[in-house]
């Protein structure tokens, strides 16, 4: 099976490809792309024809760019006549927009997912989606793989935590947060956090549910973008006098100069996976990813 599997190492995504293809034995297939000055893509790679073609491609930002690419290289497989067709797209693009919150407004993710239907994707491999609704507008074969247990045993590994409380920013991602603490055998809590739907302002609650004066916290999360959430909830924290805090994640954006205002807030490391490379990328995901495909 391995000489018939093709790893097409999508422009974002060549490392974690490689990795991959590595663990299966498999052929890896490089991706030449070129940005045109009017910011427009083309994609060269070779002939797959027969073969089982896993593009791996995150659509981290510029989203809509990477998002494209996806689309061209699933049709290079399909033009090819590839025998099967299997898209890995560690941090999907769009999956937070999955319902309308206010008139006018497009479902994006709904988008999404009939495109790369349309242009021939047999079925799709992601990492930790934003939500279970996202994933509802998918009509082919969907893997979304938990990284949680990865990044908590890096933790368990890694870092020296005291009396350690795993504190999720918000009500949404406890289960996340109630995952990871299993692992490292500790409390749990969510902040109670609310926004304004017009100004996207963010507000927390800073009565906690338990003590967690002089201990260490680990704040948890499925995506840093801006770092607004984290940043807050650290001002909470460290009113309610926690001592270390570190901010895990398994996809990390941090948009402009997010990382900086995390730091500046108080947090002492911040780790994600390699979902989106990075300086924090710390946590490989491509076992669980290989794993995956083997099944």
């Amino acid at each position: 099976m391995q000489k018939e599997l093709s790893v097409i190492a999508g422009p974002s995504s060549p490392n974690l490809a490689a990795k991959i293809a590595q663990d299966l034995r498999a052929e890896l297939i490089p991706v030449d792309v070129r940005i045109f000055t009017d910011s427009e893509s083309r994609i060269k790679m070779g002939d797959v024809k027969k073969k089982n073609c896993v593009i791996v491609q995150s659509t981290y930002p510029p989203a809509d760019r990477h998002l494209l690419q996806t689309l061209m290289m699933i049709k290079k497989c399909k033009d090819d006549l590839a025998a099967d067709i299997c898209t890995v797209i560690p941090y999907m693009a769009y999956a937070r927009q999955d319902r309308v919150f206010q008139d006018g407004e497009v479902i994006s993710i709904e988008l999404i997912a009939k495109l790369l239907e349309t242009a021939g994707n047999k079925r799709l491999i992601t990492i930790d989606i934003h939500s279970s609704l996202a994933l509802s507008y998918f009509r082919i074969d969907v893997q979304n793989i938990s990284s949680i247990p990865l990044l908590a045993n890096h933790a368990a590994n890694n870092i020296k935590l005291n009396r350690t409380v795993v504190v999720s920013p918000d009500a949404g991602g406890i289960e996340r947060a109630y995952e990871f603490a299993k692992i490292l055998g500790s409390d749990t809590i969510a902040l109670k956090k609310w926004r304004d739907r017009n100004s996207g302002e963010i507000f927390f609650d800073d009565k906690l549910e338990c003590n967690i004066a002089h201990r260490d916290v680990v704040l948890v999360d499925d995506i840093i973008s801006s770092g607004g959430s984290i940043v807050k909830a650290c001002q909470i924290l460290k009113k309610n006098k926690a001592d270390k805090i570190y901010a895990m994640c398994v996809h990390a954006l941090l948009v402009e100069d997010a990382a900086e205002k995390i730091r500046a807030a108080g947090v002492q490391e911040i780790i994600s996976t390699n979902s989106i490379p990075s300086r924090y990328a710390k946590v490989d995901i491509s076992p669980i990813i290989s794993a995956c495909l083997r099944s």
